[in-house]
């Protein structure tokens, strides 16, 4: 089914994500599975190609793009290669710089932003507790006061980029007495002092993906590392998890579809009983109804690209 959704410099971008999947990517799958993690240098040959810059500005090092459209292009080139890949890439590029860019001081962006364009900062955001989920105001990592600093103790677990990340943005309680409205975001950053990784975590699927646990104990963090207002974390996570929802749907969706299209190939080579296994009538049918939906997903998919991006 035809889509509308994107011009040419969108579809000159995908030219240049499509380039680095087949020169950078497909060559090492093997490499990177057998890790469990992609290498520093993919990461840094992903910033010199533009893909970790798209939210940030041109004055850090960024594109500047501030166009929704060329995240979604890049999440989906990104997913028919492997979804694990798209993870990661998506939490240092999509979801963490917006934090940054729009909560940081002047400070704070010079000294993350360039780093994390350039593919040199690898960036991590820890939201999800052991004990808790993915239920944010019940989170029990704290942060107390301390002079000029703050003192962190608590863990973390599921946390995309975890073991070899640089940066962490941190949601901790800063005021047990005020729920939601008692969260604070921190930037930890790798070799602070009691800040350290637990184990990679085994997972069902993308074993690419860099996922781990996250402990803090008694880390001292200085004031200068909070990002944005005291006690306003809860809503700075609620305004900007729209985008890491729509970048997850986007890639689950691209993902889907290159899997059936390689599986129609597959149908169409296969023999048995001297036909194609695409030919007997019952595969047609299963084939057609995966390929409605996930034309139905992408046409639904699209239209949340679209009011994303209008800021709707």
């Amino acid at each position: 089914m035809p889509r509308n959704l994107y011009g040419p410099d969108h579809e000159a971008f995908r030219a240049v994500a499509a380039e680095f999947v087949e020169r950078s990517l497909k060559p090492r799958a093997e490499e990177m599975l057998a890790a469990k993690s992609i290498d520093r240098e993919i990461w840094r040959e992903a910033g010199k190609q533009g893909l970790f810059g798209l939210d940030i500005p041109e004055e850090f090092g960024g594109a500047g793009a501030d166009d929704y459209l060329f995240n979604a292009i890049s999440a989906e080139e990104l997913s028919k290669f492997n979804a694990a890949v798209s993870s990661c890439f998506g939490i240092h590029s999509d979801v963490c710089p917006p934090y940054i860019v729009d909560l940081g001081t002047e400070e704070q962006k010079q000294r993350w932003l360039p780093g994390m364009a350039a593919g040199e900062l690898i960036c991590a955001i820890a939201m999800t507790e052991p004990s808790g989920g993915s239920d944010l105001a019940a989170l029990k990592t704290t942060a107390v006061r301390d002079g000029d600093d703050w003192i962190l103790n608590g863990s973390k677990t599921f946390i995309t980029n975890g073991f070899q990340c640089d940066l962490v943005i941190v949601a901790a309680r800063t005021d047990p007495t005020k729920g939601p409205k008692g969260i604070t975001l921190f930037m930890l950053e790798d070799g602070m002092p009691g800040f350290t990784r637990g184990r990679k975590l085994d997972k069902v699927g993308q074993e690419e993906s860099d996922t781990a646990e996250l402990f803090f104990e008694n880390v001292r963090v200085s004031d200068a590392n909070r990002l944005g207002p005291e006690g306003m974390g809860f809503i700075a996570m609620m305004q900007r998890l729209p985008q890491e929802r729509v970048g997850a749907a986007v890639s689950n969706v691209a993902n889907a579809k290159q899997i059936l299209l390689e599986t129609i190939d597959y149908a169409k080579e296969r023999k048995a009983f001297g036909q194609p296994i695409g030919a007997f009538q019952h595969n047609k049918f299963k084939l057609a109804e995966m390929v409605t939906a996930i034309e139905v997903a992408e046409a639904y998919v699209d239209d949340c690209i679209a009011a994303h991006a209008q800021g709707k």
